[in-house]
């Protein structure tokens, strides 16, 4: 697959970016190179990284807990703290291996050790390459709150091998699948539309629509960088749906839901709203429903549920002088940013969904 050209860095594909990877590391003369990985990608794919490391220079292993709990600035000092003991100095480097928390925590760590170290993504669920790796968003989370401490600086590359797909749980799959969802219904209907039957989906066809994905988020994330227009499209779903993980994850009551869970069932609840703000039609939004539905088990809310995930919308980090702004749909393929909803429209929003 062709390479992928970001504002400073590039989206490597396959053996072509283990080779890239190698001669930049030997180019770069870093003091040492450290691997962030978590208990999973420790056993299922270091191993095949380490295969690829073509270099004398000397390596270290940082492993993690899995999970999103764990992506909390305690987990950062614990990996600066690691960081320090086994020598890490301005000129070493480090390989996020894993998740979105991985890539998420392990840039922010990057950013912050030392005032900044090198880092490079190598992602291995389908969410964490088609999002997470992408853009140069770094951060972990507060309390329960999603992503509210980060900074933006990109990698100095990604690295795409879908081979690690293999290791994954069909669950975990399924969850990579909403971002690319979002991607079509925000800026590509074609794209959106090869989604509509998944029934002879071969691994070609998967990482096409992957390289497609990472197309797409990339192009709109050059235009935009620091998030002050049109890359605020790429939170459609999200508003909503941060705020229902949120509350899944302090809930001791409710099953943890995986991130593309919750965005999916967000996107579901922000295309009603597009939809009665004229922006969508009923057509358009009853088939969103539809195949999102088809792909992701529908999530069950109690009444109280609805109303405290309400309540946590106010801590989203789009908010603007108090106000909740959503990234709506504009038709299919089309976005529109900065749009307010009032309380009673996401509560129809919510009877709708669990029709």
């Amino acid at each position: 697959m062709q390479t992928i050209q970001a504002t400073n860095y590039s989206v490597f594909f396959n053996e072509t970016g283990y080779e890239k990877l190698a001669s930049y590391l030997t180019a770069s003369s870093y003091s040492r190179i450290f691997i962030l990985v978590d208990e999973n990608t420790s056993q299922y794919c270091l191993p095949h990284l380490l295969n690829q490391l073509a270099t004398d220079i000397e390596i270290e292993i940082i492993e993690l807990e899995v999970g999103e709990i764990h992506k909390n600035i305690t987990t950062c000092t614990e990996v600066w703290g690691a960081l320090s003991e086994l020598g890490a100095d301005r000129k070493s480097i480090l390989l996020n291996l894993g998740g979105g928390v991985i890539t998420d925590l392990g840039g922010f760590v990057a950013c912050t050790f030392k005032r900044g170290i090198d880092f490079i993504n190598i992602p291995t669920t389908l969410l964490a390459m088609v999002d997470a790796s992408i853009g140069g968003k770094n951060g972990v989370d507060l309390g329960n709150l999603k992503n509210q401490i980060g900074i933006i600086r990109e990698p100095k590359a990604v690295i795409i091998d879908p081979s690690f797909l293999s290791t994954l749980p069909q669950r975990e799959m399924r969850s990579g699948l909403a971002e690319m969802l979002k991607h079509g219904l925000i800026y590509d209907k074609l794209y959106w539309d090869k989604f509509k039957n998944l029934t002879n989906l071969n691994t070609d066809d998967l990482n096409e629509l992957i390289h497609q994905s990472i197309q797409i988020k990339n192009t709109i994330v050059c235009e935009d960088l620091t998030e002050n227009g049109i890359r605020k499209a790429l939170n459609f779903g999200h508003t909503l749906g941060h705020g229902i993980e949120s509350f899944f994850l302090e809930s001791e009551d409710k099953k943890t839901l995986l991130h593309g869970e919750a965005i999916a069932a967000g996107m579901i609840l922000e295309s009603y709203i597009s939809k009665e703000k004229g922006l969508l039609s009923n057509e358009e939004y009853h088939e969103i429903k539809y195949i999102i539905n088809d792909i992701f088990e529908p999530i069950v809310f109690e009444a109280t549920d609805i109303e405290k995930i309400i309540a946590l919308l106010i801590f989203d980090k789009k908010n603007e002088f108090g106000k909740v702004q959503f990234a709506l749909l504009d038709g299919i393929g089309r976005s529109k940013i900065n749009q307010e909803s009032d309380n009673k429209l996401i509560y129809k929003a919510f009877e709708d969904y669990l029709l």
